[in-house]
């Protein structure tokens, strides 16, 4: 935690989201709070573990060259709202699309450790949140959040849907930098580190070898 703690929490700012360094807010984004509100239940959880998508130059991009469909055209808007996208027609994964219109940058989050509305987190999990399978993997980070088709291109300053931050801060020495999962499609982008999470977290998803 930082020495001045007084500030926090407050909400991310739009301009946050509008970073055109799409690495560093991925390593940024570890230890920011998401918050989901849903029918009246609000649940949060820090997030430690993000991987990084660098628009139209990243093979691993949905945005790879360009690519504009009615499922990517929300990436090449303005940052600071959700890219939700279902993946292998089972689960919706989460991404923060960021940077100014024209750069379709985003970064997924792949895990989260529940920290408010663990009951309803248990409840959309059918476990317990001590188990670090609830919310560990882009798939199971976006149900334990309640998060599903319909927060696709919400806006992330909204009431549904939003990050604060809490002064929670990581060293370097306590993130470790991997290649992305699930992107050997990418041929040499698949061996990039763009993917970052806290080391010795346990809901961080496989695989997290430090060594």
């Amino acid at each position: 935690m930082t020495e001045n703690a007084s500030k926090y929490p407050f909400k991310l700012p739009f301009s946050y989201y509008l970073n055109s360094d799409v690495i560093f807010l991925a390593k940024d984004l570890l230890g920011k709070v998401l918050y989901t509100q849903i029918d009246g239940k609000t649940t949060a959880g820090i997030i430690v573990e993000t991987e990084a998508y660098f628009g139209v130059q990243d093979k691993a991009s949905h945005a790879y060259g360009g690519r504009r469909t009615n499922r990517t055209e929300i990436m090449f808007g303005t940052g600071g709202v959700s890219y939700v996208y279902l993946c292998y027609g089972i689960h919706h994964l989460f991404n923060i699309v960021s940077s100014i219109e024209g750069e379709p940058h985003a970064v997924l989050i792949r895990a989260i450790e529940p920290l408010e509305g663990k009951q309803f987190m248990e409840e959309r999990r059918n476990m317990i949140s001590t188990k670090s399978a609830i919310s560990s993997g882009p798939g199971s980070a976006a149900k334990a959040m309640g998060i599903d088709a319909s927060f696709n291109k919400k806006d992330l300053n909204g009431d549904e849907i939003w990050l604060e931050d809490h002064g929670i801060k990581y060293t370097e020495e306590q993130i470790f930098a991997s290649p992305r999962v699930g992107v050997a499609y990418a041929q040499e982008h698949a061996l990039l580190p763009w993917r970052f999470f806290i080391k010795g977290n346990k809901y961080v998803s496989k695989p997290n070898k430090t060594t």
